[in-house]
């Protein structure tokens, strides 16, 4: 039992699905510019015209995520192959109030929302008398509230209709074996109809969560804010909306992260014709883009890391998910390097630019060597070993 217990510690039970497959949904209300963003964010053509539901099936693309590590690493190896890590969105249509009864495009795109497993909530801080609001002006609170209030009551749906073919298994039926799940989905009842709070709040031991993991509660998904902004508020970092709307974030959903940006910005710069042109302007403006900063976040809020194997032949990040130990690390490269592991041999990023090559890592006894309990920290690079006869034959290594 304690090894059981040790093993719960280093890694454990999150909501949402196991994987590295994971998406990024943006959802929002119509024309607040889920689809602008999806556009320069993927370099896409999404269609983005300025009417409500122009989006009808769901986009999904992917975006590299971007990292200093990385690039140092191909900068110093010249590799023939490249290969970073990958982000996938999905850009979903706009809800409106009452979507969970169909208003509408609403079953459909809360369907796509729940095969998501984070949320990009865009939100509109714009004024734009050319792009029309669903709701006729502009107020992103308001906004917010019935985004929340949609995928609420539509968790609530599910529930009170999963809750009722429980009772009649569980409670009449006598069916002992489904009573974990019935006590959960009731305890998952009270928190969305009763108190009113998303499932990601609720107080959940590792049981509890495995079965909230049979289901993909909507309102289970981690929340990331994008506040879009005119080019002009956020060169000059002023709106009146973004004090109210981090109080109400604060008061609501604590602990989200809260991203500013301009879709016209940003549109605007990946229609220079090059990146010294953007840099340039950028520069003149005296401001940043914001993209770097929403792809990282979005790939921590699944859950997701990742580690280098470098060389000559290939740089590439290979995603895994946090809490990983080595030997499902090297079954991410094959599935042979789990079978027959033996050791993780593992440098620091910081090491190795520090000291300047592997050698110097080495000299400096900063190589080590790992076993199979070590957990992949993010940015390692690592080298495995492996025994051959496990399954690949005549190999040894993986660089």
């Amino acid at each position: 039992m304690a090894p059981k217990k040790k093993q719960e510690e280093e890694r454990p039970i999150l909501i949402g699905r196991m994987g590295t497959n994971l998406k990024c949904g943006i959802v929002g209300l119509p024309n607040v510019g889920k689809s602008t963003f999806f556009n320069v964010l993927t370099k896409s053509q999404a269609a983005a015209e300025n009417f409500p539901f122009c989006t009808i099936d769901p986009n999904e693309s992917r975006v590299p995520v971007p990292d200093a590590r990385f690039d140092y690493l191909c900068k110093y190896f010249k590799p023939a192959s490249k290969v970073p890590s990958f982000l996938n969105v999905v850009d979903i249509a706009g809800l409106v109030k009452g979507a969970h009864e169909g208003q509408g495009l609403g079953n459909a795109f809360l369907s796509q929302i729940r095969a998501c497993d984070a949320l990009f909530h865009m939100c509109r801080i714009f004024e734009d008398d050319e792009v029309t609001h669903v709701d006729g002006e502009v107020n992103p609170v308001r906004d917010i509230k019935v985004i929340h209030e949609e995928l609420r009551l539509k968790d609530l749906e599910y529930i009170d209709k999963n809750v009722e073919n429980l009772e009649r298994v569980v409670v009449r039926g006598g069916d002992k074996g489904r009573k974990s799940e019935y006590d959960v989905l009731k305890k998952v009842q009270h928190l969305v109809c009763e108190e009113k709070r998303p499932v990601r709040f609720g107080t959940w031991d590792a049981k509890e969560i495995e079965e909230l993991n049979k289901h993909m509660f909507i309102t289970s998904k981690p929340m990331i804010y994008l506040l879009n902004m005119s080019e002009k508020d956020y060169i000059k970092k002023k709106n009146k909306w973004l004090v109210k709307i981090k109080q109400w974030v604060d008061a609501h959903d604590p602990g989200s992260v809260i991203i500013p940006f301009s879709g016209a910005l940003e549109l605007k710069l990946m229609d220079m014709a090059s990146d010294e042109e953007r840099q340039a302007y950028l520069k003149e403006q005296e401001t940043t883009s914001s993209l770097e900063k929403i792809i990282v976040n979005g790939y921590s809020s699944l859950g997701l890391m990742y580690f280098f194997t470098a060389g000559e032949d290939e740089v590439k990040a290979w995603t895994i998910q946090k809490h990983t130990k080595a030997p499902q690390a090297a079954g991410k490269i094959h599935t042979d390097f789990e079978k027959g592991f033996i050791m993780a041999e593992v440098m620091k990023f910081d090491d190795f630019k520090e000291e300047g090559s592997e050698n110097a890592v080495k000299a400096a006894g900063k190589y080590k060597q790992k076993g199979r309990d070590y957990i992949v920290e993010d940015g390692d690079i690592i080298h495995f070993k492996f025994n051959a006869g496990a399954g690949l034959a005549g190999g040894a290594k993986k660089k």
